[in-house]
């Protein structure tokens, strides 16, 4: 979602060595702009930068001669398997210098994953190499776990240690595990506010924490810190420019998991993490920038974008990007409680309809090819309702989902980058929930900076239709700045939707409990993020019953 209006060219700047590579790859994918985005991909694929091997790797940085904690980015854990978690760290004793203050030296990294925060119960130990090419991230899939437990993990270089994470693991396979509880979190623009959102969440009893977009935003922060205001620090030029590079990147990175409400839900809560747009450039649609930009050029963009996520996120080696690709959806089960379908609404989808502008449905939104997953992932979904056991079948993804019309004058407009301007597509995914048998179905959306609850309508147009499912829009962490209770609007989307049974324009998180006979939605909602330490509260409770559809309030 837009924080600005229609940007102009990103300014120039200095480039890093490895977005000198990038660069020179450009030309290669144009020559071949006929050919699909995949081959491009493939012709970028040579400028992934891995480390070398051998005698050409890079020399390794006594372990003893680091003399600044290099642990200032915190820990992290993701994608919880019955058997294994993914622990992460990046190490960087100068975070907001290019190189992390390690310069091109890899480093060994110790780990341990223990029973208790003491570490007196050690389970798993090991080392890691956090290589420069990756900027001295640390990617580590602990195997051999034992199902539906906690588990807290650190990390060592010298004598350095980490601060230490709690994490844990699903229920085995098909497990009737009796409730799990997630929450839903999205958009955290530094320069709108403090993320106070993140540290109650810190402080929750839940399982796990899906993130769903716009981790980061790519739009200049000043010295100031924008809306927070700073008076007892001043941050570097660095971060007074949109990024554009892998070196943009890395830095922002580096910014907001300099953030300690970041790291503190970071190190409490495992995370499920998938990306929007702003993790790379405003309302990009596949290959396509929003600047019209030749798409050569925004696929080295976002090659570097992609690589930068993956570099400070704690995903799998599955999801390391091939130049300008990456496999980020992927699906995680709760034993027989619930299946998680996390989707990519952003790589694959086809051009916004209309100028990317609100528009009524039309010939050109509603044309059949069009696409928001991309017919792979599509079919990854679909048969995956297909094969699903499990009584809950959540669809964590970016945009809203649920019609959402935006007059009360007729024909009205809609959302061209969300669900909205992609019916062909949601049609095609509404039909698949049915014919798999979904009863129990729910979708966590981001994106709109506002809490929502829908009920999907087997026909929006029609009140009395069949509810399929709910739809909860879980606001942002500071996206919007404070926000406001009723926003001007309001009246107009309640009365244009009537499946739309709750809308709030603060900030906070929505927290939701999977259980055996029913789910119940917690909108959290804090008192204001443009000054630190705001209160939170629950705004609205609904519940959903088990074979039965639709948000009733608790």
């Amino acid at each position: 979602m837009a924080l600005t209006g229609r940007r102009g060219a990103p300014s120039e700047h200095a480039f890093s060595p490895h977005d000198d590579v990038l660069r020179t790859a450009a030309p290669h994918v144009a020559r071949r702009r006929f050919m699909t985005v995949t081959a491009a991909a493939a012709m970028l694929a040579f400028a992934t930068n891995r480390p070398a091997r051998g005698a050409t790797a890079a020399s390794e940085l006594d372990a003893a001669r680091v003399s600044a904690d290099p642990f200032t980015l915190g820990v992290a854990s993701g994608d919880p398997l019955s058997d294994s978690v993914l622990i992460w760290t990046r190490l960087a004793p100068e975070p907001f210098a290019e190189d992390g203050g390690l310069g091109r030296q890899r480093v060994v990294v110790s780990w341990e994953v223990a029973l208790d925060e003491w570490f007196s119960f050690v389970g798993q130990r090991g080392t890691a190499t956090a290589h420069p090419e990756y900027a001295h991230s640390v990617h580590v899939d602990v195997k051999g776990l034992m199902p539906d437990s906690h588990y807290y993990y650190r990390f060592r270089v010298g004598s350095w240690i980490s601060p230490t994470g709690r994490t844990r693991t699903a229920p085995a396979t098909g497990t009737d595990a009796d409730g799990m509880r997630l929450a839903a979190v999205s958009c955290q623009a530094y320069q709108d506010g403090y993320f106070t959102a993140l540290r109650h969440l810190a402080q929750e009893d839940v399982d796990v924490v899906f993130h769903l977009g716009d981790y980061l935003y790519e739009y200049p922060v000043d010295s100031a810190g924008g809306a927070r205001r700073y008076t007892d620090r001043e941050l570097p030029d660095v971060f007074n420019r949109e990024t554009t590079t892998l070196a943009d990147y890395r830095l922002r990175y580096a910014l907001y998991k300099s953030d300690p409400d970041l790291r503190a839900a970071h190190a409490r809560h495992p995370f499920v993490v998938t990306w929007d747009d702003h993790e790379t450039e405003n309302n990009y649609a596949g290959a396509l920038d929003e600047n019209g930009s030749p798409q050569e050029q925004f696929l080295v963009r976002r090659a570097a974008a992609y690589r930068a996520y993956w570099e400070h996120q704690p995903l799998r080696a599955e999801q390391l990007p091939q130049g300008p690709d990456a496999r980020l959806y992927r699906r995680l089960a709760w034993g027989s409680l619930a299946q998680f379908d996390v989707l990519d609404t952003r790589q694959y989808r086809s051009d916004q309809a209309y100028g990317d502008r609100p528009h009524a449905p039309g010939s050109e939104s509603d044309d059949p090819a069009r696409t928001l997953t991309g017919a792979a992932q599509e079919r990854w979904l679909l048969d995956g309702w297909r094969n699903s056991d499990a009584l809950w079948n959540v669809m964590p993804q970016q945009v809203c989902f649920s019609q959402r019309k935006f007059d009360l004058t007729a024909p009205a407009r809609v959302s061209m980058d969300a669900w909205d301007g992609y019916r062909a597509c949601r049609d095609r995914v509404m039909a698949g929930a049915k014919a798999a048998g979904i009863d129990n179905w729910m979708v966590l959306t981001g994106d709109v900076h506002v809490g929502y609850a829908f009920d999907i309508k087997d026909d929006f147009d029609d009140p009395q239709s069949r509810t399929l499912g709910t739809e909860i829009t879980c606001t942002s962490i500071a996206s919007g700045g404070n926000g406001t209770r009723k926003p001007d609007n309001w009246d107009t989307y309640m009365k244009a939707n009537p499946h739309l049974k709750y809308y709030d324009g603060r900030r906070g998180y929505a927290r939701v409990e999977l259980g055996r006979e029913n789910a119940r939605v917690d909108f959290r909602t804090v008192s204001a993020v443009n000054t630190p330490g705001g209160t939170i509260s629950t705004t609205a409770s609904f519940v959903t019953e088990v074979g039965s559809p639709g948000l009733k309030s608790a």
